[in-house]
């Protein structure tokens, strides 16, 4: 049975519990940040020479887009809604922590899993056969841009269950109390030039948001006009913050060397947050009738089956592309970034892209519907929490250095023996068998 057969089946098997506007934001959310990413990279020729370059650096104008590209507060949104709805299955069915863990963590690591080995191959290949050590540290690092969110969302879910039980019992004081921390952890960076203590916003920033989710679950947010008001909070803070505030424009990338609302997290991002779900949850109700229908449920499942695959591989089918279009001819290049031809060129390059990464994706997103074997023995969570802990600190030194890209020899495969190494430990690795 092909795909969409069974993502047309498992539609029309779906629960009328079910709330599909779920997954209808994670599945856009997750193309819109990947259509993002292939409009700010660019490439251009200086001085006969073929460079990579960054839209939002050198056409700081376009920095507002980000307001729209940045969607990965409504995906932390929707994680917490999902996890929320996972951990009260799991209650009902008596699996303990370890056994939720082991689940929710298979999904997000093994496709991850695969994109790094595959990586790994080929910076070796690469450097056999001639490649210059820059060049395949350009090439992994890109790729590996994609999986910072992982190694946060990761320890995201690991602290799901306490953070739930704090939702539970205080309600929107444990998300207030995350946004104040933020908000501390903001002052001290720039007040007092703790750069060192904004690394901790990577918790407190998304940990907030990820409590917006819980709150959608427990009906919150169910009247429109509240919606709409929280939407336009959101905006006017953000707006105020960047116009009277010490911070950047963008949302996304750091176009300013010295400081970025994403590198680390700042308090910006709820701000974010609190414009985009209220904006999209004002939608809620005439969009899950419009899911009702057969097709677009079907599409959305289908992406969804397919959705960690499709966010980590985008940017290699990029460079992919980007390289044969080099090989074969560097008209594809010769457009200046920002001009109106490039503008007008980009609907072709995102569809060329989209007919290039939809066959990837169709292959490599087997290994994300693998399910682990009934019989494998589910590590204690003491042990798994161990391993992701190791896999998501290897991940992040990958996606800040690339291979071969390391402040000291040896530690970029360091990084990569963490991954591997903690996936084994979390149980993530040869226990499983297909659906």
């Amino acid at each position: 049975m092909g795909l969409w057969a069974t993502a047309r089946d498992l539609a029309g098997r779906t629960s009328a519990e079910r709330n599909r506007y779920v997954d209808f934001l994670r599945a856009v959310s997750i193309l819109v940040v990947v259509i993002g990413h292939w409009l700010v990279a660019t490439f251009s020729y200086v001085d006969g020479q073929l460079m990579p370059g960054h839209l939002l650096k050198s056409h700081s104008q376009y920095q507002w887009l980000t307001w729209v590209f940045q969607v990965m507060p409504i995906f932390f949104i929707v994680g917490g809604y999902a996890n929320a709805v996972s951990l009260e299955s799991a209650k009902r069915k008596g699996i303990d922590y370890a056994g939720w863990l082991v689940a929710r963590l298979h999904r997000l690591v093994t496709p991850l899993l695969l994109l790094i080995i595959a990586w790994a191959v080929t910076a070796v290949v690469l450097r056999a056969l001639g490649a210059r050590p820059e060049i395949v540290v350009f090439l992994t690092r890109a790729s590996f841009v994609p999986t910072w969110f992982l190694a946060i969302y990761i320890m995201l879910v690991i602290l799901a269950p306490p953070t739930y039980r704090l939702w539970r019992r205080f309600g929107f004081v444990s998300f207030g109390g995350f946004v104040v921390l933020a908000v501390l952890v903001d002052i001290a960076f720039f007040a007092f030039d703790q750069r060192w203590l904004g690394w901790s916003n990577y918790f407190w920033v998304w940990l907030a948001v990820h409590q917006l989710g819980f709150a959608w679950r427990d009906g919150h947010f169910r009247s429109a006009p509240k919606m709409l008001a929280m939407a336009a909070f959101g905006f006017a803070t953000l707006y105020l913050m960047i116009d009277r505030g010490p911070y950047p424009l963008a949302m996304v990338g750091s176009p300013d060397e010295s400081l970025s609302n994403t590198l680390p997290p700042k308090a910006t991002l709820l701000a974010l947050a609190l414009f985009q779900c209220g904006l999209l949850l004002a939608l809620e109700k005439p969009l899950r009738r419009a899911l009702d229908g057969v097709r677009l449920w079907a599409a959305t499942v289908l992406v969804n089956s397919m959705i960690m695959t499709v966010y980590l591989w985008h940017i290699t089918v990029q460079m992919a592309v980007g390289g044969a279009f080099y090989l074969i001819g560097d008209f594809a290049f010769r457009l200046a970034p920002g001009s109106a031809g490039w503008w007008l060129s980009r609907p072709l390059w995102i569809a060329l892209l989209i007919l290039v990464l939809v066959p990837v994706a169709m292959v490599l997103s087997a290994f994300e519907r693998r399910a682990r074997a009934a019989h494998a023995r589910t590590p204690s969570a003491a042990r798994q929490i161990t391993g992701a802990v190791m896999a998501c600190l290897g991940i992040s030194f990958l996606s800040l250095w690339g291979l071969g890209g390391g402040p000291a020899p040896w530690v970029d495969e360091a990084a990569l023996a963490l991954v591997v190494v903690g996936s084994f430990l979390s149980g993530l690795i040869f226990s499983e068998k297909s659906r």
